[in-house]
């Protein structure tokens, strides 16, 4: 008999009483697979996002997967976390905010730093004293990984972290530590999720700092030449994204006392290494395009603010939220390579 895990007995409950959300970030990556699980529970759903890295495409995408009933329970607020009206506006009459807008990627904080703290840091700020103007019941946000900087320890806890590598760790540790203060001097119930490398559907394939997954994927499929950065040994706790919906969920929506104001890894607890991760990938795409199987593998040196191995203890998700990863690496990768063979 099969006994229902702690995240489908959160979505039946949702179903029967729904909730109102905000997702900043909505029309980015992460942003978006929220929206469509949301929508898709029933619930009534704010997004805002400013378009500097997201995309209306990917709006589009979900309003095409729910029901015409579930996409009017969406209300899109196009703004700039940066703007304190605009998050303001967002939060009014919220129960939980689901934070994702950020500037991610290392590379690009190496390359501006100035614009990464200002999304990452003041626009963090600004949702937070949004959130406690409105009486906001819950405050989840994307942490990340690179907050364990040079710490060699593995896996991962969240208890022990090291000096941060890039802008972007700063930025978001510097996240947790707001979140920790607001906490204790206003009373805001919040969690962080501190994401292990999230791959998936509508993750973007282009630009200079797109992710390695949806980067690579969009080489195979094109017979072009795939970097890896390093010897190919460097490894990472990837994660599929229905696992990262799932941890925002039940951080959202948990009763457990000990559950609030802590932060957690998101992630599979496993390692795959930059080498492993091209095989994968070219065994899942290199037959499904004409001239895809000839993409060529070129090593090259190390990139400047990298961790060389990374894998996550995810006992503290599991035990206090009852988190249990859904899709290991394998079953992520054949859900996402189906997504690009069909955009790509």
């Amino acid at each position: 008999m099969h006994v229902p895990s702690r995240y489908e007995q959160t979505l039946a409950a949702l179903r029967e009483r729904p909730r109102r959300w905000l997702i900043t970030g909505v029309a980015g990556f992460i942003g978006s697979n929220l929206l469509e699980c949301l929508l898709r529970q029933g619930q009534i759903v704010t997004g805002l996002d400013n378009f500097a890295t997201g995309h209306r495409r990917n709006l589009d995408q979900v309003r095409a997967l729910v029901s015409p009933e579930q996409w009017s329970r969406f209300n899109f607020i196009e703004g700039d976390v940066r703007t304190i009206e605009a998050c303001q506006l967002a939060c009014e009459g919220i129960d939980y905010v689901l934070h994702q807008a950020a500037l991610g990627s290392v590379p690009r904080s190496l390359a501006d730093p100035i614009a990464t703290n200002a999304v990452n840091v003041t626009g963090f700020l600004n949702m937070m004293v949004a959130a406690r103007s409105a009486g906001v019941r819950r405050f989840v946000y994307a942490a990340s990984s690179s907050t364990y900087g040079d710490h060699p320890g593995l896996p991962k806890v969240e208890s022990l972290i090291g000096k941060p590598l890039s802008p972007y760790a700063v930025t978001k540790y510097v996240n947790e530590l707001y979140a920790d203060v607001f906490a204790r001097c206003y009373g805001i119930e919040s969690i962080g999720l501190r994401y292990f490398n999230v791959f998936g559907p509508r993750q973007d394939p282009e630009g200079a700092y797109a992710a390695v997954i949806p980067k690579w994927s969009a080489a195979i499929l094109r017979g072009e030449t795939v970097h890896i950065n390093g010897d190919g040994k460097t490894s990472r706790d990837f994660c599929f994204v229905d696992n990262a919906v799932q941890a925002n969920v039940l951080a959202a929506t948990t009763t457990d006392e000990r559950a609030v104001n802590q932060v957690y890894n998101v992630a599979l607890g496993d390692e795959t290494t930059l080498t492993r991760l091209y095989e994968l990938l070219q065994e899942r795409l290199g037959p499904r395009r004409k001239g895809a199987a000839t993409s060529q593998l070129v090593y090259r040196g190390f990139r400047d603010g990298d961790v060389r191995h990374s894998r996550a203890d995810i006992s503290k998700a599991a035990e206090l939220l009852g988190y249990a990863p859904t899709h290991r690496i394998a079953a992520g990768l054949d859900a996402t390579a189906d997504w690009y063979v069909r955009s790509l």
